[in-house]
């Protein structure tokens, strides 16, 4: 396994699971499968409503829990609750996580980020971070964080490469850590012919080739499936490198194309909508 270093000394795997959309059965699944395969990051949410199941499959894998990298994600709702940290903790069976993040710039998400600097300095976070803040969000929030984040999680992949926003993170080491990493199932992004090219040429499929591109860019990347041969795929693309022209080869599919756009009014609604958390 690869690692990334971290503004603050901590390694992450540059490559692991996600478990978005996943029902706990599934995730409990795909966890424990994929840890068994020798993947050692995992991404999950409070939103996701599956980190009881998360922490089961982590618990069912046998590998042992320093040497797993568990991110998860708190919901706006619970920004302002002075019991979510404990609270997300008591669900994942856990005493830490390695990586918690403060989901969306929604609601008082500045109390949600002191919640985060509170976790880290208790050690009930060993690195801190932010999911979907580009722009004003991440403007703003430079001129308030106490703690500098370690990582952003938010969309990129070869047509939405975030040149903007890696030009604020640079400044302060800031790792990325790549959603929707092979176009949220857009064939179009699959199908071109230079990821085509270079699988025949290393012996991988596209989708290994798309997600090789993200670590060598530096990204984490967290692909989710529910398929143990898809997930076995998805963590097999360490074995080869991209060369420099390569890479620029691939740098021209850039074309500033995200999948997703959240809007103001989404944030309004995720500040007041709360998941119903699975009981078991």
């Amino acid at each position: 396994m690869d690692y990334l270093t971290l503004n603050n000394g901590q390694k992450c795997p540059v490559t692991g699971i996600g478990t978005y959309l996943l029902a706990p059965s599934d995730a409990e699944n795909s966890v424990r499968e994929a840890l068994k395969m020798g993947c050692r990051l995992i991404d999950t949410a409070n939103v996701y409503v599956n980190e009881r199941a998360v922490g089961r499959g982590m618990k069912d894998s046998g590998v042992k829990r320093e040497d797993i990298f568990l991110s998860t994600k708190l919901w706006p709702t619970e920004y302002e609750n002075p019991d979510a940290v404990n609270e997300t903790l008591a669900r994942l069976g856990v005493e830490y996580v390695d990586l918690l993040y403060i989901h969306q710039p929604a609601g008082n998400w500045l109390a949600g980020y002191r919640q985060l600097e509170k976790a880290y300095k208790e050690g009930k976070a060993k690195a801190i971070g932010i999911s979907n803040f580009e722009g004003k969000y991440i403007d703003e929030l430079q001129n308030k964080w106490e703690i500098i984040p370690q990582f952003v999680q938010v969309e990129a992949h070869p047509y939405f490469t975030q040149k903007e926003l890696r030009n604020t993170l640079d400044q302060y080491g800031i790792r990325l850590m790549s959603w929707y990493p092979l176009g949220h199932g857009d064939k179009s992004l699959m199908e071109e012919p230079v990821f085509t090219a270079l699988g025949k040429k290393y012996g991988k499929s596209p989708a290994q080739v798309i997600l090789r591109w993200h670590t060598q860019m530096g990204f984490a990347v967290i692909p989710g499936s529910k398929n143990v041969n898809h997930i076995r795929d998805n963590l097999d693309i360490l074995d080869f490198s991209l060369t420099d022209e390569e890479m620029a080869e691939i740098a021209k599919l850039d074309k500033g194309k995200r999948y997703y756009y959240r809007t103001d009014e989404q944030l309004e609604q995720f500040a007041v909508w709360s998941p119903a958390y699975e009981k078991a």
